[in-house]
């Protein structure tokens, strides 16, 4: 989730910073770390009396156009468990212009313009090519999910590019932000599985997913935040938690992923306790399509 973060995940991660979504104002950084955004897209930053916001505005779309048009998707493995085998791959936003420094950047310039669609198309038409010409046995691909998406009618139509290879998409959602008063979207998600989709929770665990609006059985994936991936061989609570998780999504017939994994004893306790897939560095690091062998 298309989604959208380091190379950890977002939308970059593999924090796409996993297709990122809107975040709570509460953890968002402060005015003094206004250097991690590009100019324009910091939240918080205050315009001095000789600044033009039309202006800034201007400038930030400019930018914002710049990056969509050198959109390139980089690819991070997902492992079975207990093998280490190829599963399939996440589809992490990048750009080869750098007016906006990073993927997280790039999220958020999109969000202040209120052009969180047309960047959701891009990553999907991109992510779509490169499916299309990809060999089945490369496995499906998670593509992050801005929560917003799911009101852009082009995601359910039948002759949109990615809905021609939804057999081999797993769509990454995560609630980041809270909808009260809108409509019931575990409906459009149903759409989306009639046209041939599977769906995963992105981030459970990392105070953001919540199983309010989806539970395990809307989804076919949860994925654990890193949070609680990191250094999990050292933390009783962590496993306790994973465990209990895994269990629940286990009688669903849900598979859970443990995201950001990054050392061999993470991926150990991660295994004994029941986790299906692995995702992290100590596989791979994101890259282009596809440098690993089949």
């Amino acid at each position: 989730m298309v989604i959208v973060s380091s190379d950890q995940r977002l939308h970059g991660r593999g924090a796409l910073p996993p297709l990122p979504p809107v975040r709570a104002e509460s953890e968002l950084p402060s005015a003094s770390d206004a250097s991690a955004f590009a100019v324009g897209t910091h939240p918080h930053a205050s315009l001095d009396s000789e600044s033009d916001p039309i202006a800034e505005l201007c400038e930030l779309e400019t930018k914002l156009d710049r990056c969509l048009a050198a959109l390139t998707m980089h690819f991070q493995p997902i492992v079975h468990a207990s093998t280490r085998a190829r599963f399939g791959y996440e589809a992490l936003l990048r750009s080869t212009d750098r007016s906006l420094p990073h993927p997280g950047a790039i999220l958020d310039a999109a969000e202040r313009l209120e052009r969180i669609p047309t960047l959701g198309r891009a990553v999907r038409a991109n992510s779509a090519k490169v499916i299309a010409a990809a060999p089945a046995e490369r496995g499906v691909v998670f593509i992050n999910l801005h929560l917003l998406d799911l009101f852009d009618k082009q995601l359910t139509s039948p002759f949109a590019p990615l809905s021609k290879v939804a057999s081999r998409v797993v769509l990454e959602i995560t609630e980041r932000t809270s909808l009260e008063g809108e409509i019931d979207l575990r409906y459009r998600v149903a759409e989306l599985r009639e046209l041939g989709y599977r769906i995963a929770i992105d981030d459970l665990g990392g105070g953001h997913a919540r199983m309010g609006t989806f539970s395990p059985l809307d989804t076919d994936f949860v994925k654990l935040d890193m949070s609680l991936v990191r250094d999990v061989d050292k933390h009783p609570m962590k496993q306790r938690l994973i465990r209990s998780i895994i269990e629940l999504c286990g009688q669903q017939g849900t598979k859970v992923v443990g995201e950001g994994v990054e050392t061999e004893n993470e991926a150990r306790v991660l295994v004994d306790l029941g986790c299906d897939l692995l995702q992290g560095y100590l596989i791979a690091r994101p890259a282009l399509p596809f440098i690993d062998p089949l």
